[in-house]
């Protein structure tokens, strides 16, 4: 190397020094100073790690005075360099010697890195190209925002989410029966209108019991990080911005908050929201023609947000003119006038008889059939019908499509029922009378005397907790557990069931406490608490070690919360230490385990004590509700209209046949007659049409098949190990990473200093929800390929190929360009033109070998060189490569005009093609929105103009010499 003073170097090993300047020359040490970063550095002169900086014709370079020259020729004065050409300001010719370059000149061009000896690993420049390739195919996958949710791929759920998610602003009601994953439902949907672009600023609106629960499912299950939004928290943002609202763009708030407090509520209505979720939509309610205050709130709001969802799983429960109200928040032009909504429904019934029909493969009676040619009159359906009469699948498949094409609330209102989807396991009641203690008898004896007049609703209560009772007297640490026949019971049903997972649920957290501490202390038997004393970390790592294979707990012992969002369906037995009074807290509990994906039959074992509270509640729910075998819809409607009878007997702990059994007949005949009216009432066609009828099957499939692909594991190891984040094997399908004091970057998409446990595999996720499922849509992963492509990484490369064919010093290059339309990120221009990798190689003659001769496969026949060697070559050949690059260029371009006619073509087809579909569609059914349509013409206008703006650039280039 030979140096002078004045000249300009670039250190190769900091390149974030910036542009540094020889100052003195002393034996054989050369000091150069970097004006950028202050720094000064003293090398070797015959190993220091520089490059001297050398710019070629063409090239735009910057003064210390900040003008910029287009370099038209290169003049050597001496040892230094003169550069001469055009200002780009003004025009004029201007000369600007070495010494006066820029300090903070910086090398984004892949060209000029490479010749400013800026050259990365070899395995990076193969990282960053197939980063590209993955952000390729991934832009384009008709699966984006679908695949990584934790949580089953249930066929319903997904066609829900598939057919909303993609809707420009989607406004609609979700009520499926309880159990059947409306949260998943609403979360998935938010999910892809994120991804998309189409949401950024979302609020969420929930009774305050279920702010954590949906904070929590909206974090563990879809990345999604939401604040809660309460006075404490708005106090504290209003310090930061005159709208509190604006300082997130993900919000979770409480109904209840938003009703009370009108300050924060105007707030909230003054700011600009993409989506809004409310659950508990019953809430929002009319009575007596008044609009409720929880109405009020919300209808205001929804007023200027495009998109509302609306969740409930009792649409009609106060009342069907709530239900048209509510309709009427989500589409206020299509549900004008609640008589006409009435008188449209009325022709509902004779549409849903004829489709229960068709649907039970009976012969169409004349009333059937006369309604089926009415209401398809445009259509001459005669030869249609007469082969469904005569058992043609495919033409009472094609008269279900007519239907459901035209059906009332169908785009906007979806429904299923557990009597319409299949893969629900049986559930088993295992009932065990036991004598109650004297103990707890003398302890009761003792509260009846001391107590007054109670309320019944809180003798009831205090009737069915014995245990509790005794406590009082003894104090927190009373030795219940060593005389309550139910331990011993619990203790020998879990040496019976010794490799089975069992959860149980008991009301109070101090009872989940003191069976752990027995279990542990008299049986050594691992078990693992799970209360809302714990904090959400505590109960993941309970839940954890509960689900894990090996190391874990036979029993989750939970208090009530457990019986809240947690999946537990990996085990078959359910304990019910005691039971809740409300039914609808007993189907969550039982919904733990009772959920699809469920294997097995789930047992639900039940220890009570005999001629007691607990009875007459026992059989209250088996005998009058059959709660525990089937699933309880009308358990509330029931518990209201015969509370007060119930209450009495459980108060007075009277078992007295004579006097129960006549309730309990009461109550099982009026059961099965609102469950009769459920049945009857049923809208099969709107269920048909929120089911799917099988078209999220293939969905289904396609996840499956791209959760069962190495690829997505083996890209992101790689990125590990290259970006040195520490990897540890915990299990099978588990990882911990670990953050590193080598990492490439100081902080690495969604690591933690502490570091996080990781999966690739669907079912190690489900079942241990304290390990991040790591898929193309996880924040870590979309996180990454942003990180390589927007960075310089691996853009300048240099390789040896060791083919005793060619004659040494041949040498290729490789470009890789990048077609790419710059686009707001709502318009999805990724779907018809994703950033797009356009590789050229050529050989010294320019011929592009690029069509022949593989990536992959010529890759590995390369082989890693030295940074200082490949400096030279670069350097050596950098004459030569100049031209090459123009060349290349111009057949990319060719290719890029080709990409862009196909991805105009695809988008117009496609976008009027679905126009057209739902421009049909409104002829007969109103629920499509003119806005819908409008908005296909202007997406396909503002997509048209930024396809066709689409830009080439050089994003990397690969120098490869032959050697022997």
């Amino acid at each position: 190397m030979n140096f002078s003073l004045g000249q300009r170097w670039i250190s190769d090993t900091e390149s974030d020094l910036g542009l540094g300047t020889v100052v003195a020359l002393e034996g054989r040490q050369v000091s150069i100073l970097f004006p950028a970063s202050g720094e000064n550095r003293v090398y070797s002169m015959q190993e220091a790690p520089v490059t001297r900086v050398a710019f070629n014709p063409g090239d735009v370079i910057k003064s210390v005075e900040e003008w910029e020259l287009e370099v038209e020729s290169i003049e050597p004065i001496g040892d230094l360099l003169c550069y001469h050409g055009t200002r780009v300001d003004n025009g004029e010719k201007a000369q600007l010697k070495e010494t006066f370059l820029d300090h903070f000149i910086k090398f984004n061009k892949p060209q000029d890195r490479l010749f400013a000896g800026q050259v990365d690993r070899f395995d990076r420049y193969t990282l960053r190209y197939q980063t590209w390739q993955h952000q390729f195919e991934r832009q384009q996958s008709p699966i984006k925002g679908l695949i990584g949710q934790r949580a089953s791929l249930i066929p319903h759920q997904l066609y829900i989410a598939q057919e909303v998610g993609k809707r420009f602003a989607p406004r609609v009601l979700l009520s499926d029966e309880v159990g059947l994953g409306k949260t998943i439902e609403a979360g998935m949907i938010l999910h892809q209108q994120i991804i998309s672009g189409r949401a950024s600023r979302v609020l969420i609106i929930v009774p305050e019991n279920l702010q954590h629960q949906w904070l929590v499912e909206m974090l563990r299950r879809f990345n999604l990080h939401f604040s809660i939004f309460d006075e404490e928290r708005c106090d504290e943002a209003f310090a930061d911005s005159p709208n509190v609202f604006d300082t997130e763009q993900l919000v979770l708030t409480s109904l209840e908050f938003i009703t009370k407090k009108k300050r924060w509520f105007e707030q909230a209505t003054m700011a600009d929201w993409d989506l809004l979720i409310v659950d508990e939509a019953h809430h929002l309610s009319i009575a007596n023609g008044k609009q409720s205050t929880e109405y009020q709130r919300i209808a205001e709001l929804s007023q200027d947000i495009p998109g509302l969802i609306l969740l409930t799983a009792t649409p009609d429960q106060l009342g069907h003119r709530s239900h048209f109200a509510r309709l009427q928040l989500l589409d206020p032009d299509r549900f004008y006038d609640y008589d006409a909504f009435v008188e449209e429904e009325s022709n509902y019934k004779h549409i849903a008889e004829a489709a229960n029909q068709l649907l039970q493969d009976k012969a169409l009676d004349d009333s059937a059939k006369a309604t089926l040619i009415e209401l398809l009159k445009e259509t001459d359906i005669t030869g249609i019908l007469e082969q469904a009469q005569s058992g043609d699948e495919a033409a009472r498949k094609e008269i279900l499509a007519m239907l459901l094409d035209r059906h009332g609330t169908g785009r906007i209102l979806f429904r299923n029922s557990r009597s319409g989807i299949d893969g629900y396991p049986s559930r088993k009641l295992h009932a065990y009378p036991m004598e109650i203690p004297k103990q707890y008898k003398t302890a009761m004896s003792v509260l009846g005397n001391m107590s007054g007049i109670q309320n019944a609703q809180l003798s009831a209560q205090r009737a069915l907790f014995p245990e509790k009772i005794f406590q009082e007297f003894e104090g927190e640490s009373a030795s219940w557990g060593m005389f309550d026949p139910r331990v011993d019971w619990l203790i020998n049903t879990l040496k019976t069931l010794k490799h089975e997972k069992v959860l149980l649920i008991c009301a109070k957290a101090e009872t989940a406490i003191s069976l752990e501490q027995i279990l542990r202390e008299r049986e050594a038997i691992k078990a693992s608490v799970f209360h809302e004393g714990m904090s959400i970390i505590e109960r993941d790592r309970a839940a954890a070690f509960f689900a894990d294979e090996y190391d874990n707990a036979q029993i989750l012992l939970c208090s009530e919360i457990g019986s809240e969002g947690r999946n537990f369906q990996f085990s078959h037995h359910l304990v019910l230490f005691d039971l809740p009074l409300n039914p609808d807290l007993l189907e969550q509990r039982i919904g733990r385990l009772d959920r699809i994906g469920q294997t097995q039959d789930v047992n639900i074992h039940v220890p009570y004590f005999e001629n007691t509270a607990q009875e007459v509640l026992l059989r209250w729910y088996n005998e009058g509700l059959d709660a525990f075998e089937t699933t309880s819809t009308t358990g509330q409607m029931l518990y209201k209209e015969f509370s007060e009878d119930l209450l009495e007997f459980i108060s007075a702990h009277n078992c007295d046949e004579d006097e129960l059994d006549p309730l309990l007949e009461q109550v099982a005949n009026q059961n099965a007659k609102l469950r009769k009216q459920m049945e009857s009432g049923r809208d099969r066609l709107l269920e048909l049409h929120s089911s799917g009828q099988g078209a999220a099957d293939s969905l289904v499939a396609d996840i499956e098949k791209l959760d069962n692909q190495f690829e997505l594991p083996s890209y992101m190891i790689n990125v590990f190990d290259t970006f040195g984040v520490s990897q540890e094997d915990k299990g099978e399908n588990t990882i911990i990473l670990k953050p590193t004091e080598h990492m490439l970057n100081p902080s690495f998409p969604s690591l933690k200093d502490d570091g996080i446990t990781v999966t690739f595999d669907r079912d190690t996720a489900l079942s241990q929800e304290d390990v991040h499922f790591i898929s193309w849509d996880h924040p870590m992963v979309q996180g990454t390929l942003d990180m390589i492509c927007d960075d310089d990484f691996g853009t300048a490369s240099v390789a040896l190929l060791k083919n005793k064919k060619l004659p040494p010093g041949t040498f290729f290059v490789e470009l890789i360009f990048l077609g790419e339309a710059m686009a707001p990120k709502a318009l999805q221009v990724g779907r018809f033109l994703p950033p797009t990798p356009i590789r050229i190689l050529l050989d010294k003659a320019s011929n592009n070998l690029g069509e022949n001769v593989g990536f992959d496969g010529f890759n590995q026949q390369l082989s890693a060189v030295g940074r200082q060697t490949a400096s030279k070559l670069a350097g050596a050949l950098q004459s030569a490569i100049h031209p090459m690059i123009k060349t290349a260029q111009a057949m990319a371009q060719t290719k890029l005009e080709v990409i862009r006619a196909a991805a105009l073509e695809k988008m117009q087809h496609s976008l009027a093609e679905e126009q057209a579909r739902l421009a049909a569609l409104k002829q007969i059914n109103p629920n499509i929105r003119e806005e819908e349509l409008t908005f296909y013409d202007k997406q396909r206008t503002e997509l048209t103009t930024h396809i066709e703006k689409a830009q080439l650039k050089l994003d990397a280039i690969r120098l490869i010499v032959v050697s022997h």
